[in-house]
């Protein structure tokens, strides 16, 4: 049964790509699986070995480092004030993929959080790493390495490059318990579209449909398609091999016009319209200009002297005439007609924000 079902995902695959259209996305490259992602694990260590760049003496340290020695059986007299200048505090995160079974490795990122000037050349001791649920996923450990690198005279003159108080261990974390997953349960397997759209949704669902059986998938929403797959692991590894790359003709976006305040930047969608109306922008210009003029007492007078401000304010409005926006039916008529106004973005800003609440932009006028 099995070898029938491959052989019917074997054709099905052959019959897609020679059906694919040329300007279509795959599946995979626009849906994500329900269940099926990565999960934040975030741990508290140290990294020793540091070459006077660690943290300075302070009571948090101290207490980090006692309690250190106390698990290895070393008790450390409170009379005794260890050096903290070789060690440093440290927060240690990485992403545990899905999947993950243990035995295997995944990548930690190593931040330090106290006094620490750089933490190159030191090692991670051994540290847990926890999940959102307090459970221990993982375990880091190893040699950091740094790309920052900082450098103090003794004048107080420093040179910092990058960033030397965050390093990173390539394979320094063994996975030690596997994140159960849903997508081996049930009759079903929901596919999340990365953008949410009625269309595109609808798009999933039909060539899904198409190729593999009607009723095989429905969209439930502008988001989410409902996939039944084969119950055997095997069996749903394959169908959904064959799913995720079918190929999908996605939806065209919603007309938008980007604008970011900060940087001034305009990004305009293929679908904007501009209906005809009548534009008039003009400019105010203020001028302040200060003169400073020294006063001099007379010799024989009992005064001192002084620098006296005068202020001389110019006040400029331009000429600006009202001209006519033809509408525009395509992107290449409207960034014509934009470029013939002539106006700076800050400018252009103010006006397309007065153009949507006249009702003459046709399209979404976003502000970031």
């Amino acid at each position: 049964m099995k070898g029938l079902f491959k052989s019917i995902l074997l054709a099905a695959v052959m019959v897609m790509q020679s059906m694919m259209p040329a300007d279509a996305s795959r599946i995979k490259d626009i849906t994500s699986v329900q269940g099926v992602r990565s999960n934040q694990l975030i741990g508290y260590g140290l990294v020793v070995g540091l070459n006077g760049t660690g943290e300075k003496n302070n009571a948090f340290s101290e207490q980090t480092f006692r309690t250190m020695l106390n698990n290895f059986g070393i008790k450390v007299s409170d009379n005794i004030k260890p050096k903290m200048k070789d060690v440093a505090p440290v927060v240690v995160h990485a992403e545990l993929p899905p999947f993950a079974k243990p035995g295997q490795t995944i990548d930690v990122t190593v931040s330090a959080i106290g006094e620490a000037k750089s933490l190159r050349g030191g090692s991670l001791i051994q540290t847990f790493l926890k999940g959102a649920d307090g459970q221990v996923y993982a375990v880091a450990q190893g040699s950091l390495v740094v790309s920052g690198l900082g450098t103090e005279g003794s004048d107080g003159s420093k040179v910092v490059v990058n960033t030397p108080t965050v390093g990173r261990i390539a394979n320094g974390a063994i996975v030690e318990r596997a994140v159960k997953s849903s997508f081996e349960y049930g009759d079903t397997v929901i596919l999340n579209l990365h953008r949410a759209d009625f269309s595109t949704a609808d798009n999933v669902a039909n060539a899904i449909n198409d190729n593999f059986g009607k009723n095989t998938a429905r969209a439930i929403d502008a988001t989410s398609v409902e996939v039944y797959a084969p119950r055997d692991p095997s069996a749903r590894v394959n169908f959904m091999s064959a799913v995720e790359n079918l190929d999908v003709d996605m939806a065209d976006e919603a007309a938008k016009i980007i604008v970011n305040s900060r940087t001034g930047t305009i990004v305009i969608g293929k679908d904007v319209k501009l209906h005809p109306v009548a534009i008039t922008h003009g400019g105010l210009t203020v001028t302040v200009k200060e003169n400073i003029e020294v006063y001099q007492p007379n010799p024989m007078a009992d005064g001192q002297t002084a620098a006296v401000s005068d202020s001389e304010i110019k006040i400029e409005e331009k000429n600006t005439r009202m001209f006519k926006l033809e509408s525009s039916n395509s992107l290449d008529d409207l960034v014509r007609t934009i470029n013939q106004i002539g106006l700076a973005p800050g400018d252009l800003m103010s006006v397309l924000e007065a153009l949507q609440q006249a009702g003459a932009i046709e399209g979404e006028l976003v502000i970031i």
